[in-house]
């Protein structure tokens, strides 16, 4: 054993301390993941990229159909394909959530719009398998192997409410999971829950606390693919541990919080929340909590962070006003206080309507007071809103501006980014939000190489700043438009200055009350670096917005 004399000694457990402090410092300086500041892309999974063209076309799924009823190939290796080629890198995306990818029905039914597959996933026929169309169990733990590596978070979309429709090859499932009326009329909470969303869509009992067997085509199935003995195994040691009885919502929150437990999705969407009994929502994310804690139990090297698991609520209709509540006119819910950490902003489309204080103001002073602890997903297009905030792509720019600097959850549906036409003609009802993804024309127009590449900027700068969506807003200027984010988690602090609608050329703005004199700022819009003198930065850019961080 060679020996040290005692200084070198000291010497070196100096520099080993030294090293030690060095690495602390910059771990507490990493940028944390906050969801209250997530960047979401939502996409269509058969919508968005085609990774595997022998998956185009299974159980006979061949039918003509109405325009965009059917499938188009999109699946989840297409999702992973444009993760490696860094998409959503450059788009400053954080979170990646995707319509539902578990076995539909295989037929399709007729809604007056022409011949309809599920190619929107919506329609389950099987909860524990995977639909071919969109891929295998191995493309999806890929998938989410992939996007943690990014850094990016994925969310899942859930549907407890309904099946899939009937058909001539899909049964309608046994009376005591389903019912198969009334229409729902909206005028009561019951008249919205223990109803039917729309004709030949059963809707599940998920009131009922009423056990009961598996309906006899599953079980079939089952056997026919060589798993009845495993999933049998399985919902008997779920209903063991927890304790529920077999009713239809625990099967499926079992079915569906498998895919954390054995994947380590980060987070759910769920689907049509309000045409369900609360309770349910609250039992799903109990379970979706155990699951995440099991998945991160069996995978310790895989884990990112100390997030929790992360629900959002579609309830239709819900606006950030309405704070924590949702009123069915008879009955008022807390959806907030029934499993969900977030709620999607139907009212963001109108508030984007006015000017850039307005809505930033209002949604700070909301999400720091009456929502504080939760929060909300802002959109302004999707794959079943009808009026959409800039349905022509005529504001393209100013919604990029609004929707990613707004605080809250931003969710960018695929193509808000690159002006993906809404208004297809030849289409009829919701499937005119749903072509394509224009990737030739990210290759090709400059038009919407332009649009592109104002997300990213914008998008990236979100991403780096957890202020930007979940910090607090104070406008310092009116004139030049000039305000402030600042946040604080932990050890982390994170402060930004934002000037919009500026002079192109030569501006000067005032940032005295956020940096210091002397700072070295850099604006992520233009590149450019600034000093801090006399408590101003002057900037000479070609573009009429700043985006002010400390230089690195």
């Amino acid at each position: 054993m060679k020996k040290y004399s005692i200084p070198l000694l000291l010497l070196t457990m100096t520099i080993i301390s030294s090293c030690s402090s060095t690495k602390t410092v910059a771990e507490s300086n990493k940028t944390p993941f906050v969801w209250e500041g997530a960047n979401v892309y939502f996409l269509m999974t058969d919508r968005f990229n085609n990774g595997d063209t022998s998956n185009d076309i299974n159980f006979n799924r061949n039918k003509t159909t109405g325009k965009l009823r059917g499938f188009e190939g999109g699946d989840i290796k297409g999702i992973s394909q444009k993760i490696d080629d860094g998409y959503f890198d450059k788009l400053g995306i954080n979170a990646i959530w995707f319509t539902p990818v578990v076995e539909q029905i295989h037929d399709g039914v007729d809604e007056g719009t022409g011949l309809s597959y599920g190619f929107h996933g919506y329609w389950a026929k099987d909860w524990t398998n995977l639909d071919p169309n969109f891929g295998t169990k191995e493309d999806l733990a890929t998938l989410v192997q992939k996007a943690h590596a990014h850094g990016i978070r994925i969310i899942l979309d859930g549907v407890i409410n309904h099946t899939g429709p009937v058909t001539p090859e899909d049964t309608v499932w046994p009376n005591d999971w389903v019912r198969t009326g009334p229409n729902c009329d909206y005028k009561s909470f019951e008249n919205t829950t223990a109803c039917t969303l729309v004709s030949n869509l059963p809707d599940v009992k998920t009131e009922s606390n009423q056990a009961v067997a598996l309906p006899p085509f599953l079980i079939e199935k089952w056997k026919k693919e060589g798993r009845y003995e495993q999933e049998m195994n399985e919902l008997d040691a779920f209903f063991a541990r927890t304790g529920y009885p077999r009713a239809p919502k625990y099967y499926i929150i079992k079915w569906l919080t498998d895919y954390i437990a054995d994947y380590g999705v980060d987070g759910y969407r769920g689907d049509t929340v309000k045409h369900t009994d609360e309770t349910v929502w609250a039992d799903f994310k109990t379970q979706c909590d155990y699951a995440f804690a099991t998945w991160k139990k069996n995978n310790p090297r895989k884990v990112l962070d100390n997030n929790p698991f992360y629900t959002i609520a579609e309830v239709y209709n819900y606006g950030i006003s309405g704070g924590q509540d949702f009123d069915f006119g008879d009955k008022k819910i807390n959806y907030f206080k029934n499993g969900f950490n977030n709620m999607i902003n139907f009212e963001f489309k109108w508030d984007a309507q006015k000017d850039y204080e307005f809505i930033f103001s209002k949604y700070s002073d909301k999400l720091n007071n009456d929502l504080k602890g939760y929060s909300v997903l802002n959109y302004l297009s999707s794959h079943d809103d009808g009026g959409p905030f800039d349905a022509n792509r005529t504001k393209t720019i100013e919604s990029g501006t609004k929707l990613l600097l707004s605080p809250g959850l931003s969710q960018v549906y695929y193509g808000d980014e690159s002006a993906r036409s809404l208004v297809i003609q030849g289409t009829q009802g919701d499937a005119t939000l749903r072509s394509f993804m224009n990737w030739e024309a990210i290759k090709s127009n400059p038009e919407t190489q332009k649009t592109l590449l104002h997300w990213q900027k914008l998008g990236q700068f979100r991403k780096n700043h957890p202020s930007v969506g979940a910090g607090i807003h104070k406008q310092i200027s009116a004139q030049p438009y000039t305000f402030s984010r600042t946040f604080s988690k932990g050890d982390f602090t994170d402060n930004v200055v934002v000037g919009l609608d500026l002079a192109i050329g030569t501006k000067e703005l005032s940032v005295d009350s956020i940096f210091a004199n002397g700072t070295l700022l850099k604006d992520a819009y233009s590149g450019k670096e600034v000093l801090v003198v006399n408590g101003k930065v002057t900037i000479d850019s070609e573009f009429d917005i700043v985006l002010l961080e400390l230089k690195k």
